[in-house]
């Protein structure tokens, strides 16, 4: 994906934390793309997604899982206007993003979840395409599926055919579709901890695509909960390198964190 982008701001040495959630997305311009982290509203970066839309930025061609819901998550920007177009693996949960789609408002790509996965892994490693079984034999491999409405019920623009090739793997030959990796001119995530050069801990199912985001993003920025000093984080409790991360928020514990539908068993239910 492509879009005008600056260069990472240098920082004092390893220091990449900044001052407020409106200084680390500043800079992010109309038309940029974003990767952003959150499956379902678990790990969404709320501060920056809310400092993003304080901010102005419009035409925005945002990857991520889902677009949250009508007034939560990403449904914040959807709501507003500001997107251009949404790569996501489910959509389902959000009146406002049917009614653009449909309108023909808003381009929609939409990506198997593990094969989303990988393409944003995929960016963030250097890997411009891999190939892999899912898919095959439906139009995600061999396209058609709608991607831009014209407004009045028919297709503007239909997902591209995709080259298939056979290969064998473990003694066992199938075909494989091609998936071309993903790559953003920002990315937003959220975290639950996080030292002053970036390495970052993710709490529970907040470690989703967040990570995955945050490697995509020629530009990653970051809100943690706790922020701690170098050497605080042990080696092995690091889920994502500092080397990925250019800026860092500190939002506190007290952020709001919602779900789509909670559950509770009936009583006398055993």
């Amino acid at each position: 994906m492509t879009s005008t982008t600056t260069e990472p701001r240098p920082t004092r040495g390893l220091e990449k934390v900044v001052g407020s959630a409106a200084e680390a997305v500043a800079d992010i311009g109309d038309g940029a793309s974003l990767a952003v982290g959150g499956f379902g509203l678990s790990g969404n970066p709320m501060a920056l997604i809310e400092a993003l839309l304080a901010q102005g930025a419009k035409d925005l061609s945002v990857v991520s899982n889902n677009c949250g819901v009508d007034d939560w998550g990403l449904g914040l920007l959807l709501g507003a206007g500001r997107l251009a177009k949404m790569t996501a693996s489910y959509v389902g949960e959000n009146k406002g993003f049917e009614r653009q789609f449909l309108s023909g408002e808003l381009e929609v790509e939409l990506t198997p979840q593990g094969t989303l996965a990988e393409k944003l892994r995929a960016g963030g490693s250097g890997i411009a395409a891999f190939f892999t079984t899912t898919g095959v034999g439906t139009q995600v491999a061999e396209g058609g599926l709608p991607q831009r409405y014209d407004g009045a019920g028919g297709v503007a623009k239909a997902s591209p055919v995709k080259e298939v090739r056979s290969f064998s793997l473990g003694g066992q030959s199938g075909e494989y579709v091609l998936e071309e990796a993903i790559a953003t001119d920002f990315s937003l995530v959220h975290a639950w901890k996080g030292d002053r050069y970036g390495n970052l801990v993710f709490n529970k199912a907040a470690r989703n695509f967040n990570p995955l985001a945050a490697m995509a993003g020629r530009v990653c920025i970051a809100q943690v909960e706790e922020l701690v000093e170098p050497g605080q984080i042990g080696p092995d409790e690091v889920h994502l390198p500092g080397i990925y991360v250019h800026r860092l928020v500190h939002v506190g514990t007290g952020t709001e964190k919602r779900i789509e539908k909670r559950t509770v068993r009936s009583e006398g239910m055993s």
